[in-house]
């Protein structure tokens, strides 16, 4: 069709919109408004839940245990520290390859495939696999990074004074606690509070994170009013006196009297706290503070302190010992010598118990029971140790005449060391009610009411002088150069309501006589054939007593070498196990500080450790070396942190 001017004419179409662009505008429009849905959901209905789903899958909660408090004698010397050390556990829900993961983990750890195994398919979300393994160990797992896996940093306590106070010490268990001694009494003290940190990982489960430490939660250090020398002598001498006499133990403390302050706390069999896997309670067992045997004799200086303080002697009245053999009530007493006439002074001196009873029977049951309580005997002692209890001893108002006869010369009564040694340090501080102590910075002031006067407390100690100094008892205590005083015990052991024939030795001495700084106590049990308290614990007494006097200065040193402190703990390490002294040292390098201290201690071995670290690289003497050849039996080792050896 043509215009009138002769031009062609077409439709305009580019304004009208066509049926296609608006189906695809719809789409669109469609699309957009569900992702704003979606987003509107995600971000404002959801996003609070989804966030902390996010957070738990980003972030994971790791506890840190602070490192635990340090023990050391009075001086300052180590006598446990902790080191940090690695564990593994596993999330086995998280493992991906399980027949993989159980083989790397078995030749690393060196355990069964099969073992590994049942770890790793436990329905538990948590399951430990090995506890306290090597630094090296460690460092081969990490640069694994096996998924599911895991690094735990836990504390591992040494004792590198080996078996010194060992029973004394006790020993933390594998989880940081303590088991036996301070450890467990004190074990709120000295443990480090467990930190919780937040950490990144990634989707296999990695963490982010490098050496989280605690910020001041680690526990509090403890002095103890022990001094590790003499310790080490206290030990010694005691080994050697068990051993001799073919006793089952010994046991022997050593009090400060001005403060008292234990200075040593010492029993055999030894007790290797580095070592507490290859022990039983036979050996680690606190016997000085648990241990209830009968006193004997050693009992008769506190009831003529009573009797003295009651007024119903003196050190000079005589009493008739009826020639050695005296029946009351139809039960024999016996002396060991026909004694006739003996004032008190000579009763104490030559320890006679038919004197003794006669005494006891005019003193009265319930009296000399309240003299003893007094005196700190009877009841628990306050000392920070698990288990201790009070004496075994029945009411007063239960005791017949012979009951209380056989108690004036200790049977019949049931005490502790601990308990013995507390009635002896009263009387030797002129008779104030004292009390032991093992915590150097025990604020308690020492000293309670005057049990006995100052003039009944000096005449028993110089009758106790006379025990050792004159004919009595206890000659073999003597010290050249210092007057001693003291007093034996040699009492049958008690078998189901009779008396057999094994006997408990004890010596009990303070030194000097007159005014006692010292106070020594020694119980062997069971000795043979040998059964005496002033054969037997007597001259371990001595021993002791002549060592911290010559130390202090106040007799000349003996004749020994007294550069040779260590000596004491050599010898005794040289009687430890039936195999000390035999076979070779063996090679520790590479182990981690527990396993080498473990195999030294089962050779008779001392671990001297001389730097820092978790890991052995240098030993002296050198691996295959005999241990009967060392003049030592002491193994110094050279540790490192680094995770490659």
């Amino acid at each position: 069709m043509r215009s009138k001017a002769g031009h062609k004419t077409t439709k305009n179409t580019s304004s009208v919109p066509s049926g296609k662009l608006i189906v695809l505008g719809a789409v669109c429009f469609i699309f957009l408004l569900v992702l704003w849905g979606q987003a509107y959901k995600v971000q404002i209905l959801d996003g609070a839940e989804l966030s902390r789903k996010a957070s738990r899958q980003y972030w994971t909660a790791e506890e840190v245990q602070a490192s635990r408090g340090q023990i050391f004698d009075r001086t300052g010397k180590l006598l446990a520290k902790s080191i940090r050390t690695k564990s593994v556990y596993v999330r086995p829900y998280l493992v991906q390859d399980l027949s993989a993961t159980a083989g790397q983990l078995s030749r690393v750890l060196n355990m069964p495939v099969k073992r590994v195994r049942r770890f790793l398919e436990s329905s538990r979300k948590f399951v430990w696999v090995a506890r306290k393994i090597s630094d090296k160990q460690a460092s081969q797992l990490l640069e694994l990074q096996l998924p599911g896996v895991r690094l735990k940093e836990e504390g591992l306590r040494l004792y590198p004074q080996g078996h010194l106070a060992g029973q004394l010490l006790g020993f933390v268990g594998v989880d940081g606690h303590g088991l036996e001694g301070i450890e467990k009494s004190l074990d709120e003290h000295l443990s480090g509070q467990t930190e919780t940190f937040r950490v990144p990982r990634d989707a296999a489960g990695k963490r982010f994170y490098d050496g989280l430490s605690p910020s001041s939660l680690d526990g509090n250090d403890l002095y103890l009013t022990l001094d590790s020398r003499i310790q080490a002598v206290a030990e010694d001498v005691l080994g050697k006196a068990v051993e001799r006499y073919n006793g089952r133990y010994g046991m022997c403390l050593v009090v400060e009297v001005s403060s008292g302050d234990v200075l040593a706390w010492a029993q055999y069999p030894f007790f290797n706290p580095n070592a507490y896997r290859n022990s039983s309670p036979e050996v680690w067992k606190n016997r000085v503070a648990l241990d209830i045997f009968e006193p004997g004799s050693t009992l008769k200086p506190l009831l003529v302190a009573a009797a003295l303080e009651e007024e119903v002697c003196t050190p000079d009245k005589l009493y008739f010992c009826e020639n050695g053999s005296w029946t009351v009530n139809r039960k024999r007493i016996r002396d060991t010598h026909k004694y006739q006439w003996l004032p008190v002074n000579r009763i104490v001196r030559y320890s006679s118990n038919i004197g003794a009873a006669k005494i006891g029977l005019e003193l009265g049951s319930e009296k000399f029971y309240n003299y003893l309580n007094q005196f700190g005997m009877l009841e628990k002692p306050e000392l920070p140790l698990p288990g201790m209890a009070p004496a075994m001893v029945r009411s007063p108002h239960k005791w017949s005449r012979v009951d209380l006869a056989n108690a004036a010369f200790g049977q019949g009564v049931g005490v502790t060391a601990v308990q013995l040694t507390q009635g002896f340090l009263t009387l030797a501080r002129s008779g104030v009610a004292s009390r032991l102590r093992l915590l150097r910075d025990d604020p308690t002031e020492n000293g309670g009411r005057q049990v006995v006067g100052r003039k009944s407390a000096g005449s028993v100690l110089r009758m106790l002088e006379e025990v050792v100094e004159e004919d009595g008892t206890g000659t073999k205590a003597r010290i050249p150069g210092i007057r001693v005083g003291g007093k034996t015990g040699t009492a049958q052991k008690a078998h189901q309501g009779s008396y057999g024939k094994e006997y408990v030795a004890s010596f009990v001495a303070l030194m000097p006589a007159r005014d006692p700084r010292y106070l020594v106590l020694c119980v062997v049990d069971e000795p043979h054939p040998q059964h005496y308290g002033g054969v037997v614990a007597a001259p371990v007494v001595q021993e002791i007593g002549r060592y911290m006097l010559a130390s202090s200065g106040d007799i000349p040193a003996p004749a020994a070498d007294p550069q040779e402190v260590a000596s004491p703990m050599v010898q005794v390490l040289q009687r430890v196990g039936k195999d000390a002294g035999r076979g070779v040292v063996p090679d520790v390098r590479g182990m981690s500080v527990r396993k080498a201290v473990e195999s030294l201690a089962t050779r008779g071995l001392l671990s001297k450790l001389m730097t820092e670290g978790l890991v052995v690289t240098r030993q002296d003497p050198s691996p295959a070396t005999k241990v009967k050849s060392l003049k030592r039996n002491i193994c110094r080792l050279w540790l490192t942190h680094s995770r490659t050896q």
